[in-house]
């Protein structure tokens, strides 16, 4: 068996020798170094996790991380070199992952950045060095669940798996599939950004995500003020209204008629509520969301 085939995968293998610091385990005429702190008692077989460590050394580990060659799983990036790539934590004490600039977006500005997520595998190149291989969108479809009808409008934690011209592809925390088109967002998200949205729609495998806020959450402190009043009224009116006195505007709702009627100007503009000589009220869609 090649070098090759065994990084980044989990083996079994002998204890030939030890010293001080480290069992030396035999694998396929290999050797790889286990630290004595990893196991508590005297062994003369061991499986665990191989790899090459930051100093080059072959090394074994029985705590097995999530991710290795064919096993995919997030891991989170703890460095960025423009020259190189990210680095990927992946649960080694002693070696971080690199995912390729190859293998990355051309605007530098969309890398991921320290604490963003990847979702990779473990590749080894002819040179036995390790890589961090992004999943493909074959492999995203195969580990999401088909969205359900009762999603719309629910708030969503999601990580940027893939980047298009044509939109934002994500998985959400709870494995759902979802598309962000460019006019549901601000400024485009970075590959492994972890972005909140909401579902405006579905289709039969992904749910469509906006980033932009909805409408009541865009508004002015003053206006939200004053839809959380409308809001708790029974029949959702009040009768206050442009021609209202600066006085008995300011005794109610603490703030100047000209703060009121930008407030109620605000609220207009978003259609979220109507007014007449009676006063202001809340439009018949709103009352009850």
């Amino acid at each position: 068996m090649e070098l090759q085939e065994l990084l980044g995968t989990i083996k079994t293998g002998k204890i030939v020798d030890q010293n001080e610091q480290y069992y030396f385990v035999s694998i396929a005429g290999f050797t790889f170094q286990l630290d004595k702190q990893e196991v508590k008692t005297d062994i003369s077989e061991v499986q665990g996790f191989l790899y090459e460590n930051q100093q080059h050394h072959l090394s074994l580990t029985t705590k097995i991380p999530q991710i290795g060659q064919f096993r995919y799983g997030f891991g989170e990036v703890v460095q960025v070199r423009t020259d190189l790539g990210v680095f990927v934590n992946i649960g080694l004490q002693d070696k971080d992952i690199v995912v390729s600039l190859d293998d990355l977006p051309e605007l530098k500005s969309l890398w991921p950045k320290k604490g963003d997520r990847l979702f990779i595998a473990i590749k080894i190149d002819h040179k036995n060095r390790m890589w961090g291989q992004l999943a493909t969108t074959d492999i995203f479809q195969q580990i999401s669940r088909r969205p359900t009808t009762n999603l719309k409008n629910k708030d969503v934690t999601a990580t940027v798996y893939r980047l298009k011209l044509s939109g934002t592809f994500v998985l959400t925390s709870d494995y759902y599939l979802g598309f962000i088109h460019p006019s549901e967002r601000e400024r485009e998200p970075r590959l492994g950004e972890v972005v909140q949205g909401r579902v405006i729609g579905s289709s039969f495998d992904h749910l469509n995500i906006s980033l932009k806020p909805r409408a009541y959450e865009e508004i002015t402190p003053d206006a939200e003020m004053l839809l959380a009043v409308l809001q708790h009224q029974p029949q959702g009116k009040i009768n206050f209204n442009d021609k209202s006195s600066p006085e008995d505007i300011k005794q109610y709702f603490g703030i100047s008629k000209g703060n009121f009627k930008r407030a109620v100007g605000h609220l207009l503009k978003k259609h979220l509520i109507i007014q007449d000589e009676d006063g202001i009220a809340l439009k018949v869609s709103d009352k009850h969301e």
